[in-house]
């Protein structure tokens, strides 16, 4: 494309902040340590999780890169940034959320295939641009259409970004075009993250951003939009990321039994502490962050001291100094929420957490009940162990 390629190697990476575990070096897929996850509501970039299936591409002319967008509309369009920028710009607070995430506690049960991840493959951003809604209409798609007069059904979003999966074609993804085109539902082509320009790693100069649902449809790098009549036929659509039961594995699979996924599941996992820590008996703080999909609030946050067998209610919180709830007006529903509760621990135990959401969905108690072959939805009760004795931290 003029003015955004695909580099054919890794020379040409953007830096990257050295506290960041990387769980791939080649393409770079890496987060944060879990305790600056809590630091703050909304993510910074540097901390924000990097996911990525290949080189990140880079900007050559920004004044000639443009979006196609075309299909089975009345009139295809090309898109120059300075178009985008001129339709009302929206902010929205979202949480993208790897389907990997908390794939490695996962693997412990049973192996799984893919890049592992510890429980930050997720972060919340303040993500700026135009509605998808809005960009459709000049092509003659009206808001709330759920097919074109020409059949389209669904909005496939083409990258920049070649991946080895594609056989060295672009990542691609799609959503339905009933959500598209729902100013409600607050799809973005998004050119800012937390009040700045997008960064190299996060999409410049232009991403998709689908609040509610797994990231892996938050296409970066955006080079096409296409109108079409079925699903995206691309292999992260139809031969990755579904959701399978525990009885099958790589020698039964039929990729085309299920769906590909889409909305991501209640969650909530511990921050303030590691898989095993060593606390000083007393009062310890048990902090994290809970987030489900769809537009779905947290109702409640539960933690155990005991491994489970009694539960105390955490408080939960979102913007500093205003009440946090559940589907309110004033919470921002794509967003996760932080939880926080101090308990007095005297002896070696397990903590667990888990979440509810505002639809009573709740989190599974055992990962063996949701292992998957991708390892993908670990959104089993979150589990850490400390051990009281005196620490030489």
């Amino acid at each position: 494309m003029p003015g955004l390629t695909a580099p054919s190697d890794y020379s040409k990476e953007p830096p990257r902040h050295p506290c960041l575990k990387i769980n791939s070096k080649e393409p770079f897929n890496a987060e944060p340590p879990r305790s600056a996850l809590t630091c703050s509501y909304v993510t910074p970039s540097d901390f924000f999780y990097k996911r990525n299936h290949g080189p990140i591409p880079i900007v050559e002319d920004i004044e000639r890169y443009s979006v196609m967008i075309s299909g089975l509309v009345e009139k295809p369009k090309q898109l120059f940034m300075k178009d985008i920028r001129m339709l009302p710009k929206y902010n929205v607070t979202a949480t993208l959320q790897c389907a990997g995430n908390r794939r490695t506690a996962m693997s412990k049960t049973r192996t799984v295939k893919g890049v592992g991840w510890d429980v930050s493959a997720i972060g919340n951003a303040v993500w700026g641009g135009a509605k998808l809604s809005d960009v459709l209409e000049l092509v003659g798609i009206p808001k709330l259409t759920s097919n074109t007069q020409f059949g389209g059904k669904h909005v496939e979003f083409v990258s920049v970004d070649k991946c080895k999966e594609e056989k060295g074609g672009p990542y691609k993804a799609s959503i339905p075009l009933s959500q598209a085109t729902n100013p409600e539902a607050d799809v973005l082509l998004a050119y800012e993250m937390n009040g700045e320009t997008l960064n190299r790693d996060h999409g410049y100069p232009l991403r998709v951003v689908v609040p509610g649902v797994i990231g892996a449809r938050s296409v970066k790098w955006l080079e096409d939009i296409n109108i079409i009549e079925e699903e995206c036929q691309g292999f992260f659509m139809q031969k990755d990321y579904k959701m399978f039961p525990p009885s099958v594995d790589w020698d039964n699979i039929n990729w085309s039994t299920r769906r590909p996924q889409m909305d991501f599941p209640v969650q909530c996992a511990i921050c303030s502490l590691e898989d095993v820590s060593t606390i000083k008996p007393g009062k310890v703080k048990i902090s994290g962050y809970a987030a489900s999909g769809g537009g779905r609030g947290i109702e409640r946050v539960d933690v155990s001291v005991d491994g489970g067998k009694t539960w105390i209610e955490a408080s939960r919180c979102q913007k500093s100094g205003v009440q946090y709830i559940a589907d309110g007006f004033n919470s921002d529903k794509w967003a996760w929420v932080l939880f926080e509760v101090t308990a007095d621990i005297r002896q070696s135990t397990e903590i667990v957490a888990k979440a509810i959401d505002s639809a009573a969905n709740i989190q599974p108690e055992k990962v063996e009940d949701i292992w998957n072959l991708r390892g993908i939805l670990n959104t089993s009760w979150h589990r850490v162990k400390v051990q009281a004795g005196h620490s030489n931290l």
